[in-house]
């Protein structure tokens, strides 16, 4: 099971790097968003498996993306967006959306209901994270950069 989870996590990571890819990120950016995707999917795995609903742990997994990418974004001096667009693809609910259209197109209305509804809650799951993330001040962030800055050590 861990090797499972272990596997997931640099899958999740690897199609961040992905998604950097194509959307144009400069290079320098891919590891740092691959973190922050993988990480986002090791919160979002590890919490799945202990709670009833799912979307407390989507909140959680996109919570992690955002506060993760702040902190890069900081440290890289660049937009938070280089990091939290493709980082947070792993948790979007790609499977639901696309079984929502099949069932759709087949006229199984109830199926189309319920996998559609399923998939918005995760977003907006996902939309709480980000909002959670972001009402943590900026100083929060750039706190430590101030530090290293006043001290006189640069990285």
């Amino acid at each position: 099971m861990i090797l499972r989870l272990i596997e997931e996590v640099i899958a999740a990571a690897v199609g961040t790097m992905a998604f950097a890819l194509m959307f144009h990120v400069p290079r320098q950016y891919y590891f740092c968003g691959g973190i922050a995707g993988g990480a986002g999917w090791l919160v979002y795995r590890a919490l799945e498996l202990h709670v009833d609903s799912l979307m407390g742990p989507v909140c959680a997994g996109a919570f992690t993306v955002v506060f993760l990418s702040r902190i890069f974004a900081v440290r890289k001096k660049c937009p938070v967006t280089m990091f939290l667009i493709p980082g947070i693809f792993p948790l979007v609910p790609g499977m639901g959306i696309y079984q929502t259209a099949q069932a759709l197109v087949g006229s199984d209305w109830d199926l189309a209901a319920a996998k559609g509804l399923t998939s918005i809650k995760f977003a907006v799951a996902i939309v709480g994270g980000i909002l959670l993330g972001f009402e943590i001040p900026q100083s929060c962030f750039s706190f430590l950069e101030n530090r290293k800055r006043k001290s006189g050590k640069f990285s």
